[in-house]
């Protein structure tokens, strides 16, 4: 069987010679670009996943603050309940006769209530602090959120500009990309240090 010549055309030389070629001869500036992308969308990342951490935990504490505001009601309503016993209690001293049974069971009844409202007034106070707490919490977490969220929404827009100066090599459009993606690294660092 006779051997088969194999013929190689100019695109073949090509192909070989691409596949031959060192990395010194690859495109500096497609690869400055490709790694500043890739650093950008690592950053872009954290920075979202904080945004949504931070999200998260605002919630949190925003529900934290509805049930400790559903448990001071239900102890000022406790209080309130033991109040209009006091004053029932009062009425009844004041209207049976001075020294009688009656007299004796409603002044220590207004005595008992007395003594029993104050530390439910306490415990009510303590859970509305609790309240306000959560909630300060809750303020501050959502602003984060704010921050980080900016922070991510620049750094997109900086990949974005990347893309466009890959393909259009503009250096002014570059050095674009690398001002916004500054603006939201700052914006970022804003984010981490007010947490």
């Amino acid at each position: 069987m006779p051997e088969e010549y194999e013929v190689h055309g100019p695109h073949d030389h090509a192909v070989e010679h691409a596949g031959h070629a060192d990395h010194h001869d690859a495109d500096p500036f497609a690869s400055c670009m490709a790694v500043i992308t890739a650093v950008l969308a690592t950053i872009g990342a954290l920075c979202a996943y904080q945004s949504g951490n931070s999200e998260n935990l605002a919630l949190y504490y925003k529900n934290e603050a509805a049930i400790k505001k559903t448990e001071a009601s239900n102890q000022w309503s406790y209080y309130q309940a033991k109040g209009e016993k006091q004053n029932l209690a009062e009425l009844g001293a004041a209207l049976s006769a001075p020294n009688s049974d009656a007299h004796t069971k409603f002044a220590a009844d207004v005595a008992k209530y007395t003594q029993q409202k104050e530390p439910i007034r306490a415990k009510a106070e303590v859970i509305e602090k609790d309240v306000v707490d959560n909630d300060a919490k809750s303020e501050a977490l959502l602003h984060g959120h704010h921050r980080w969220a900016q922070a991510t929404t620049l750094i997109q827009v900086a990949i974005a500009l990347c893309a466009i100066t890959l393909l259009t090599r503009k250096k002014w459009l570059r050095n674009l990309s690398f001002v916004v993606a500054a603006a939201g690294v700052m914006t970022g660092a804003v984010a981490f240090f007010s947490a």
